[in-house]
């Protein structure tokens, strides 16, 4: 793949993690201080399996993508994320073919680390300029900044750290909005 194609590549899932990010928030901040009913919540509750599934898929090809077709080798932290999100697309695939909203309860702690280890991997990235991780810029890192769209912001770990994010925040839509219904 030729450089001008992966920026194209890079500028794309930028914008799509910068609206996923947009929306995850605007999703929390409805379902803990907006009103009961929402019809954006009713809408994010009643097909989360299948945009979780679609978060998911895209997740786990586009790491795939970097690392097979553009050669962006992962560092040791990007390979504990896959190792974290890789599960959660067949979690996902079967509980949106048996429609199992129970999926909550097993994918969680799966995204939940995955979250955290991406964000120490975001921290130290952005804000770190001495730090203690386990990918320092002798081999493959963080470090090299191989994707830095829209002034640095969209880097390959806060594309892993929006997909994180974006899929405990359509968990926690559907565990805590209209707990009422089953």
């Amino acid at each position: 793949m030729n450089t001008e194609t992966a920026h194209y590549l890079n500028v794309f899932l930028g914008l799509g993690a910068i609206i996923l990010q947009v929306l995850s928030v605007a999703m929390l901040v409805m379902l803990f201080f907006g009103p009961k009913k929402n019809i954006f919540l009713d809408y994010v509750d009643k097909h989360f399996l299948v945009l979780s599934f679609f978060i998911s898929l895209f997740s786990s090809i586009f790491p795939l993508v970097y690392s097979e077709i553009i050669h962006f080798l992962p560092c040791v932290l990007c390979w504990w994320q896959r190792v974290f999100m890789f599960p959660t697309l067949f979690l996902f695939g079967t509980a949106l073919w048996d429609k199992d909203r129970k999926v909550v309860r097993y994918a969680t702690p799966l995204l939940s680390i995955g979250f955290l280890i991406s964000a120490y991997q975001n921290f130290f990235y952005y804000f770190g300029e001495n730090s203690n991780l386990p990918c320092d810029a002798t081999g493959v890192s963080c470090y090299q900044h191989l994707v830095s769209e829209f002034g640095g912001y969209i880097s390959i770990p806060m594309l892993a750290l929006t997909a994180f994010f974006a899929l405990l925040t359509l968990l926690a839509v559907a565990h805590f909005y209209n707990k009422n219904k089953v």
